[in-house]
């Protein structure tokens, strides 16, 4: 993981602080032992004392010209000196150290991921989108470019984040997109949306990618670039407006229904592949879901693609179809213990 900005010059004023200390020391200890001659541990102990100016008396007494080295070693080392315990220290409070390590243990953690959500842009959708994610039991990998940003995700263990450019192929990598489930792209600039698409699918052309857009013009490029699914904000936000007024009693029940927690009634996707041999093409009459677990199978996705809404109980289930199920999660968890034959 790289570390950019403020980190980034950290560690070269670190390099800087620590080349030239290793510079002045090996400078003293040859002078010491040339002009004196004295022994390597004794060249070193008089350089150290030297640069530090701590005032211990000399190993042995310096001749005139020792004398003239060390006064030089002094005037030249002691900016030197200072600069590196300062740079040290600022290195420790600043927290660059902490953060060093703590970014390490979450590289680790995100080279053993698969299956998982990228998140582009931790902005208000972002933000959003993590904690929707989170809650549904999906593991998420944050990137962004923004260092305060990434401070606050920080203070949180238990999330995983990139900090960079995620138009770059390189931090994608680092976020591991290959092994991803999906990639969604909340950025707030169309273009960079459009670019983390472009890129995204040539990495990975049979990742899910799911793209923010702000301008209307955006959607169809977005979708030529590779998204899968383009969300406009804006756009669904004036039409809920407007239902408010034509509809409001639906569109408040339907929020209800798709923002509601654990404890409340939610629709979710139940796949039928891997169906217990005693629910294999049977209609959706005989499967009886409402008494085996208290569910109601409001639609589904046939093996066409095509959708069907409050689905007849004659109809055929095949292990190619997806059902939406409404019920609490108790319910619809229950719901595919059964029909796996758990």
């Amino acid at each position: 993981m790289k570390y950019k900005g403020i980190s980034k010059e950290n560690f070269k004023s670190i390099y800087l602080a620590m080349g030239l200390l290793f510079i002045v020391v090996i400078i003293g200890i040859s002078g010491f032992i040339i002009i004196e001659d004295f022994s390597f541990v004794e060249a070193f102990f008089m350089t150290i004392i030297t640069i530090s100016t701590v005032g211990f008396r000399e190993v042995h007494p310096l001749s005139e010209t020792g004398q003239v080295f060390t006064a030089f070693l002094i005037v030249s080392s002691f900016g030197i000196f200072a600069y590196a315990v300062t740079t040290l220290t600022r290195y420790i409070v600043d927290g660059v150290f902490r953060n060093y390590l703590k970014d390490n243990k979450v590289k680790k953690r995100i080279k053993k991921l698969k299956g998982h959500v990228i998140v582009c842009g931790y902005g208000r959708n972002g933000r959003q989108t993590v904690d929707e994610l989170r809650f549904r039991g999906f593991t998420v990998v944050i990137v962004d470019s923004n260092v305060d940003i990434i401070n606050n995700i920080r203070e949180n263990s238990e999330y995983l984040y990139v900090h960079g450019n995620a138009t770059e192929d390189e931090v994608l990598h680092e976020a591991q997109i290959l092994k991803a489930k999906a990639i969604i792209t909340a950025l707030p600039n169309d273009s960079d949306n459009l670019f983390v698409v472009l890129t995204a699918k040539v990495i990975n052309p049979k990742l899910k990618i799911i793209s923010r857009a702000s301008n209307f013009s955006s959607d169809k490029k977005l979708k030529r670039a590779g998204a899968t699914n383009v969300i406009m904000p804006d756009k669904i936000g004036g039409q809920k407006m407007a239902k408010l007024v034509a509809h409001p009693d639906v569109v408040e029940f339907l929020d209800y229904i798709m923002l509601c927690r654990e404890d409340d009634v939610l629709i979710e996707e139940v796949s039928c592949e891997d169906l217990n041999v005693s629910f294999a093409e049977k209609t959706i009459g005989e499967w009886n879901v409402r008494s085996i677990s208290g569910a109601n199978i409001v639609g589904m996705k046939t093996a066409d693609k095509s959708y069907v809404v409050n689905p007849s109980p004659d109809i055929k289930i095949t292990s190619k179809d997806q059902l939406f199920v409404l019920g609490t999660l108790i319910q619809i968890n229950q719901l595919k213990k059964t029909l796996k034959g758990s």
